[in-house]
């Protein structure tokens, strides 16, 4: 059944080739990447450059009421997108960076759920001074899991086939853990199962997850990436870096050398360059990161086949 599955994957989304041995920077595919499908990203979508677009749609957005599903937003982007010939992939969103957004539908707001979603921090000293930056589902309760994979299914059943690719959003995570009945095991096991659910009811869309840290796996302690990839390969589940950054010690520390490893064993592997990766500054060079070093790194060193470009990047406003 697992070979059926990858077979299936690779003929459906063969328009992402993978590159031939030996292949130059020229065979990645550069993607948009913008939170909503509004008129900037259309026009952007004119650069020939452009394979397609990526875009992301939180949980409560899609169900605003217990299987009551809404993919009007997503079917509407889509036909926009597709009519100026370009290609689609959706990020699934259940987890915010907003103090005042929380991800999941209202209905899980209840004790069957233990509300459903739990505060995150967003910081470097989140185990000291713990601020409220967002919200995540609770992916470690099986009843918010339940729930979740009952969308993964409804979306399978509308878009399969009609979109290149569907991904999960990055495992980083810094929530209270001696709340809602968090443990680093069940968080990882959840996040496994996801991925490995999402994959068996796509088809004939690549499903990939963004792995970045693990809350107790630095430096693969726990044997987390190096378990957690393999289970990907396993599963024929596509991996992905949410930040492109060259050179960056943590990275470099923690996903970036399994991304690269797997890559082969993967259906796709695929990195993102987010507002706040422009920013960045080269260390070998003391300057913002161009676009060629950043092609540079995500071709010869992760081994990826499609960059996603935040709206804001230069290359795209100077086109």
């Amino acid at each position: 059944m697992h070979l059926l599955l990858l077979t299936l994957v690779s003929l459906a989304a063969s328009t992402v080739a993978a590159p031939a041995s030996g292949s130059n920077a020229s065979s990645l595919q550069h993607w948009l990447y913008s939170s909503q499908i509004d008129d900037k990203a259309i026009e952007l979508l004119d650069s020939p450059d452009l394979i397609g677009v990526q875009a992301l749609y939180s949980w409560k957005s899609l169900e605003p009421s217990q299987d009551e599903y809404d993919f009007s937003t997503i079917k509407n982007d889509i036909s926009r997108v597709q009519a100026k010939g370009k290609k689609f992939w959706v990020q699934l969103q259940d987890r915010t960076f907003s103090a005042t957004n929380d991800p999941v539908p209202k209905y899980m707001h209840t004790p069957q759920y233990n509300n459903g979603s739990a505060p995150t921090c967003d910081g470097e000293a989140c185990d000291i001074d713990f601020k409220v930056d967002g919200w995540m589902a609770q992916q470690w309760n099986p009843e918010v899991r339940r729930r979740y994979q009952a969308l993964l299914s409804a979306l399978s059943e509308e878009l399969d086939g009609k979109i290149t690719g569907l991904n999960l959003p990055e495992t980083s995570i810094a929530v209270n853990q001696s709340q809602d009945n968090f443990t680093n095991e069940a968080y990882f096991r959840g996040e496994l199962e996801n991925a490995g659910f999402a994959a068996k009811v796509f088809n004939k869309t690549y499903i990939v997850q963004y792995v970045n840290f693990w809350p107790d796996g630095w430096n693969d302690a726990n044997n987390r990436f190096t378990e957690s990839f393999d289970f990907y390969a396993e599963h024929g589940v596509g991996v992905g870096g949410p930040d492109l950054i060259p050179f960056k010690k943590a990275q470099v520390s923690n996903s970036y050398p399994f991304i690269a490893k797997y890559h082969d064993k993967v259906p796709v592997a695929v990195v993102a360059v987010q507002e706040p990766d422009l920013e960045e500054l080269n260390p070998r060079t003391g300057m913002k990161f161009t676009k060629e070093e950043f092609v540079d790194y995500a071709h010869n060193v992760l081994k990826v086949r499609i960059i996603f470009w935040a709206t804001s990047s230069p290359w795209l406003q100077s086109n």
